[in-house]
């Protein structure tokens, strides 16, 4: 029978909007939490993030202990050698291969044997990353989706050298989180990057064909399909340039079917990535 509960320490390597979105859902579900940035500037902007989301959840009464009882068992930091108590590290630095080689490979030196290392690739082969490992056996994707707090679903990759029985684990830790777990072996996008890119860049083209307008095309999936947000919003949400980066590795390995579009590379080359810099296929509120 698969455990249903997280380990008790939980490592976070980057606190992005996703990396303080993996920490909140293990600080929630009882775990010790220590998240580790490039610099002091950027550890503090991860507590604050982390810290804010968990007030949040408090204030909507999602939250089950006090706010000085998740500050007890959170920490940042700028030194990998604080993963060494983890007995789970989630990699989730930027969708750059070479940043996520140097990332993992750093912090594999840092944790106890028996420690599993996860990445959070929305799209890079976990055969890849692991290939660079002195112990594949224990590496895995976990995919978690943007936003964290408010998403369900959580993209388990098997690698071809995850160990036994570290899938099971890893999926009794999502529910723990009070998400789904879905498993996918490893393929270039796994199942949802790969689907929803599609989508994604259908979307795009349609737009720079003058098809429709965004809010049309949007209102087409969300009213006529019942998605919760529409292709281009969720563009948006998730940022032009990390589409962008998504559509340009699976192109290179399942063909010209994922080529972004001009509009798209036309966007991000000039500084419209969407919810982040208050401009995308949409205006948005940066601040």
């Amino acid at each position: 029978m698969t455990e249903t509960t997280t380990p008790a320490q939980v490592g976070v390597l980057g606190g992005g909007r996703m990396g303080a979105g993996i920490a909140h859902a293990f600080l929630l579900a009882g775990s010790r939490v220590t998240v580790v940035e490039r610099d002091g500037e950027a550890a503090a902007a991860a507590s604050a993030r982390v810290l804010e989301s968990v007030d949040a959840s408090i204030s909507r009464g999602t939250a089950t202990e006090s706010a000085d009882a998740y500050r007890s068992r959170f920490e940042t930091g700028v030194d990998a050698a604080l993963f060494a108590p983890c007995g789970l590290v989630v990699e989730a630095v930027p969708e750059e291969l070479g940043l996520k080689i140097d990332a993992l490979t750093r912090v594999e030196a840092q944790i106890a044997p028996d420690a599993v290392l996860a990445s959070n690739t929305s799209s890079i082969s976990i055969d890849e990353l692991a290939a660079v490992l002195e112990h594949p056996a224990r590496f895995l994707g976990m995919h978690f989706f943007n936003p964290v707090p408010a998403s369900t679903l959580v993209e388990i990759v098997r690698g071809a050298a995850s160990g036994s029985g570290l899938v099971d684990a890893a999926r009794g830790w999502v529910q723990a989180l009070g998400k789904t777990p879905i498993v996918v072996a490893d393929a270039p996008g796994f199942a949802s990057s790969r689907l929803g890119l599609a989508l994604g860049l259908e979307a795009i083209r349609m737009l720079e064909d003058g098809v429709a307008s965004a809010e049309d095309i949007d209102a087409a999936m969300t009213l006529g399909y019942k998605h919760p947000v529409g292709p281009l919003r969720l563009t948006d949400i998730v940022g032009l340039d990390v589409r962008l980066g998504i559509a340009e590795y699976l192109a290179a390995n399942l063909g010209e079917r994922f080529a972004p579009p001009a509009l798209l590379r036309r966007l991000v080359a000039e500084g419209h990535l969407g919810r982040k810099s208050g401009r995308g296929f949409y205006e948005w509120d940066a601040s």
